[in-house]
């Protein structure tokens, strides 16, 4: 942060608007953030609606139990952040990175995804309703006993992602990758999913079986 005019640290937009929300116990809405750096703010039970974010980085931020409504993130980095009980409708995110972001227990409703990377990404007992995924890189990521439903999948990079009861019925996961995932011995989370031949051979060996 750079230095006021008497040499104490000057506030950022992001630090002044949660400092002004914290005060008025309001949420922030109709905002517009572009660029913005944020580096350990404490997010935590903040409401955002019709919020924009643009180009801005976000790193150790705890976002924990906060809800987004309406809210658009562009080519937005976040590192190391905490997102865990948090509520996202109607959001979208475009082009973001939050490769190990804590996501446990969120719940993601109405909401689109495209271009966005959330490796190694924590989505356990995560809830997703008519949600758009595309293009997204969940590379190692954990989305063990979650819920799913009216969820549509195109060219999701699902490598070695757990996905230990987690009901993948009437999904369309034809045009992903899942290689490696990590699924119960019975191969249930795939019961009633929409996969296409070279994908079956996948799944065989995830069962053991040996295909000549």
């Amino acid at each position: 942060m750079a230095a006021g005019a008497e040499g104490a640290p000057k506030m950022s937009a992001l630090e002044d608007a949660l400092l002004a929300a914290r005060q008025r116990e309001a949420p922030l809405e109709l905002l517009c953030f572009d660029r913005e750096a944020a580096e350990g703010l404490d997010f935590s039970e903040t409401e955002w609606s019709r919020t924009s974010f643009h180009g801005c980085s976000f790193t150790g931020c705890d976002f924990s139990k906060s809800a987004f409504y309406s809210c658009v993130f562009e080519r937005c980095r976040f590192t190391g952040c905490r997102f865990a009980v948090s509520f996202w409708k109607d959001c979208r995110l475009g082009g973001c990175k939050a490769d190990g972001g804590d996501f446990r227990r969120s719940r993601m409703k109405g909401c689109a995804l495209e271009g966005t990377v959330l490796r190694y990404a924590n989505f356990t007992n995560t809830v997703w309703e008519r949600t758009a995924l595309r293009d997204c890189n969940f590379t190692e990521s954990t989305l063990s006993e979650s819920r799913i439903s009216k969820v549509t999948f195109e060219k999701v990079d699902l490598t070695g992602t757990e996905l230990f009861r987690t009901s993948l019925k009437g999904c369309d996961l034809s045009s992903c990758t899942l290689d490696r995932i990590a699924l119960s011995e019975s191969c249930a989370e795939l019961k009633g999913a929409k996969i296409d031949a070279s994908q079956a051979a996948v799944v065989a060996r995830i069962l053991g079986i040996i295909i000549s």
